[in-house]
């Protein structure tokens, strides 16, 4: 089986740059594996990606090199075992709040004695390679997503679950669940009691001797998070980067043109 470069680089001590799919296209699943991240995950919890797309787009990473992992859309096992015969490398699970959650997603990750998953990695076999039966459970990784009030409150029984790999924060959730509607939704939290929070989970991670991953919306708070030891981090996705290079070359053109806001089809009266 090709061995997960994610744990390969967790094993020298290296952060993990994780990027982010949420539409459904092969073609900008390829542009994105070619960018230079070490992992990239499809994500079909809020992105507008289905199964059979997920797949396509799993395929289209291969020939970068490029760990390809799945945010599946809750706690189910055949989201879950589907999109590791797919070929997922990683799994990242939504609303994990308790201990007995974290255990039941480990079980749907690893193949008996470890779990419960049921064998037939269909297009696995070929994407990993023919012996990925007998590899798979110490190869593939396990993130359950900490970001709910009730998981902090249990965050020391989930950190400790045998076979969990990490723990993943969803920052906007996880504000909402401990402050409510209290600050704006998003990603990169300055609020001080939020940092508390999210480098406490990241403390309880290593503390129990797992990872800790943080979702991030910008390059400068990724770098922070990898200093404040976080193992892996995700930064920004396709949508808010398609959005933020359009947005940066339409306004270089106005600047350039020196017409304002108003485009000369506009100006004209019409297009």
């Amino acid at each position: 089986m090709i061995a997960n470069e994610i744990r390969r680089l967790w094993a020298a001590g290296k952060p993990v740059a994780n990027g982010w799919l949420s539409t459904s296209s092969p073609f900008v699943a390829e542009i994105m594996a070619a960018q230079g991240y070490d992992a990239l995950t499809v994500d079909l919890q809020h992105g507008f990606v289905g199964y059979e797309a997920a797949t396509g787009m799993l395929q289209a990473m291969r020939a970068s090199g490029v760990v390809p992992m799945v945010r599946v859309p809750w706690l189910d096992p055949a989201a879950i075992m589907k999109a590791l015969d797919a070929g997922a490398y990683g799994i990242i699970c939504p609303m994990i709040n308790t201990a007995e959650e974290a255990a039941r997603l480990v079980s749907y990750m690893r193949y008996p004695p470890e779990g419960v998953r049921s064998f037939g990695p269909t297009r696995a076999n070929f994407s990993a390679g023919a012996d990925y039966g007998l590899h798979a459970n110490g190869e593939v990784v396990c993130f359950a997503m900490v970001e709910t009030a009730e998981a902090m409150a249990n965050l020391e029984a989930i950190v400790s679950t045998p076979g969990l790999d990490g723990v993943y924060i969803g920052p906007a959730d996880l504000t909402l669940g401990l402050t409510g509607r209290k600050y704006p939704t998003g990603f990169d939290r300055e609020e001080p009691e939020m940092v508390e929070a999210i480098r406490h989970i990241c403390d309880s991670a290593h503390k129990a001797g797992i990872r800790a991953a943080l979702h991030c919306g910008s390059p400068a708070y990724a770098a922070k998070a990898v200093g404040w030891g976080f193992d892996l981090v995700t930064i920004s996705n396709d949508v808010r980067l398609l959005a933020g290079a359009a947005q940066a070359s339409v306004s270089g053109f106005r600047t350039a043109l020196g017409a304002g806001s108003a485009t000369p089809a506009k100006a004209a009266g019409g297009y």
